[in-house]
């Protein structure tokens, strides 16, 4: 035989790539393929082949790899994106951003930032006989602010009034683009305040003075809270804003997808606001981040009311929710309930699907609502259609009822043991607030939708029919 040294030939495989000696018919891998025809290489050929191999099976696997590190990566941001959001792992509310009237002061609609609406035990209380009266240009709806023996309040005459507590004699006016039914804060010697102009402004407080204003789109009906050196609003365009106090700079906003007209409540460094699109919110007061997406189905155009870490949202359609105020959405929530909820329904394996985040109670009242709520001990007062009310918070149960000669837009204020409402029958009412008996009525020339404010045992109070009324 013929030893003469020759360079052995060999076919590569078309379908698994792996080489065959030369002369055979079918690949003795993978049998896939007739290799008569296919092209054949030599030793040489065939290593740097194999090479070219190994380096395309790196990169492939190299690509495989960068895949899984980029989806690990995702998954990653994805979970430290969640415990930011839905847990306090990381961004606690501050718990001491809360801040109410000074004593002898009513600084503020609702007189704090929870809307208390209560001067406390006073010794001194009303007694139904008007002390003085002011003619604005038009009518009132923007309830009082009194502090340093001066009271605030906007017109529909498109100014905001100061004047002096004692004598009603005005002190300066404002006047801004349209009308005012922004109740105003008085804080750190300045006025905060909205108007229909679509500004939000802060004024000198002594002298009316323009410090700054911050401008939106919209109108701007809500009432400020101020404290943390901000003042939280809310404007029709459908944003919550939180400005720096002193400056007007905007810190965050927060989109509520709805008109933002009533007013923020604020307790341990959570921000409470009831929307008008179904949903209400608790958001981190410092920052603006949601924590509770709240479903109320229906509008909620009065403020919110804290008391005791439990707030209050009360529906116009007359649904009082009870609602943890600490409590977080989680993921999707709104989201996977109704189909949850559908699988239950259908699925006796499938677990019944919890209420929603936060939810304690809720009471229908079978009434329209558009009052915030004033909360004393576990009785809460407030005024429903025609009537204003007393209800246990812990029972559900309601105490009293007294009924009005038409709606009840106020809200209830409270000094001693009796509660102080107007109604648009254009009488200011003092019920008993154990019994609901009436004590007295002051009768004005027109709806009160304001609501009073109390200071050293005066009530200060609007009406629609352009007057303003001091009464003791």
């Amino acid at each position: 035989m013929d030893v003469e040294s020759r360079e052995e030939k060999y076919t590569i495989c078309p379908v698994c790539n792996k080489s065959n000696p030369v002369g055979v018919a079918f690949c003795q891998h993978c049998w896939g393929a007739i290799l008569n025809q296919s092209q054949s290489y030599t030793t040489e050929e065939l290593a740097v082949a194999q090479e070219k191999r190994v380096r395309i099976h790196n990169r492939r696997r190299y690509i495989r790899w960068g895949i899984v590190g980029a989806a690990v990566a995702l998954v990653i941001i994805f979970v430290l994106f969640n415990i930011l959001s839905y847990t306090d792992l990381i961004s606690k509310p501050n718990p001491d951003i809360n801040s109410g009237s000074l004593l002898g002061d009513w600084a503020m609609f609702g007189y704090d930032n929870v809307r208390s609406s209560s001067a406390g035990n006073k010794d001194i209380l009303p007694e139904g006989k008007l002390k003085w009266e002011f003619t604005a240009g038009d009518e009132i709806h923007s309830s009082a602010a009194v502090v340093d023996g001066n009271v605030f309040f906007g017109s529909q005459d498109y100014n905001l009034y100061s004047l002096n507590a004692e004598t009603g004699e005005k002190n300066w006016e404002f006047t801004t683009g349209s009308r005012i039914y922004s109740s105003p804060a008085v804080v750190d010697g300045m006025v905060y305040f909205g108007s229909n102009d679509g500004n939000f402004y802060a004024l000198n407080a002594g002298n009316g003075d323009k410090i700054w204003y911050f401008k939106t789109p919209y109108p701007v009906r809500s009432s400020p809270t101020v404290t943390d050196k901000k003042a939280y609003f809310g404007s029709d365009d459908y944003f919550l804003y939180a400005l720096d106090y002193k400056t007007g700079e905007e810190i965050w906003r927060f989109d509520t997808d709805s008109p933002a007209g009533n007013s923020p409540v604020i307790e341990n460094g959570v921000l409470y606001y009831g929307a008008g699109g179904g949903y209400s919110y608790a958001l981190n007061a410092e920052n603006g981040h949601r924590r509770l997406h709240f479903r109320t189905r229906f509008a909620v155009y009065a403020s919110p009311v804290v008391n005791d870490g439990i707030v209050y949202f009360a529906t116009t359609n007359g649904i009082l929710n009870a609602v943890d105020g600490m409590a977080r959405s989680w993921l999707w929530e709104h989201e996977i309930r109704p189909f949850w909820a559908q699988l239950w329904a259908m699925l006796s394996w499938i677990p019944e699907p919890p209420d929603q985040s936060g939810f304690i109670w809720a009471k229908p009242l079978y009434r329209p609502n558009t009052t915030t709520p004033l909360i004393d001990g576990n009785v809460m007062y407030l005024g429903s259609d025609d009537f204003v009310m007393a209800l246990d918070t812990d029972t559900q149960q309601i105490l009293w009822e007294f009924e009005t000669g038409d709606s009840v837009r106020s809200s209830p204020a409270k000094a001693g043991s009796v509660i102080y409402i107007g109604s648009d029958d254009g009488n200011l009412y003092a019920l008993d607030s154990t019994t609901g008996e009436l004590q007295w009525q002051f009768e004005t020339g027109g709806a009160i939708t304001a609501s009073p404010a109390i200071v050293d045992g005066v009530i200060y109070v609007g009406s629609t029919d352009g007057n303003f009324y001091a009464i003791e």
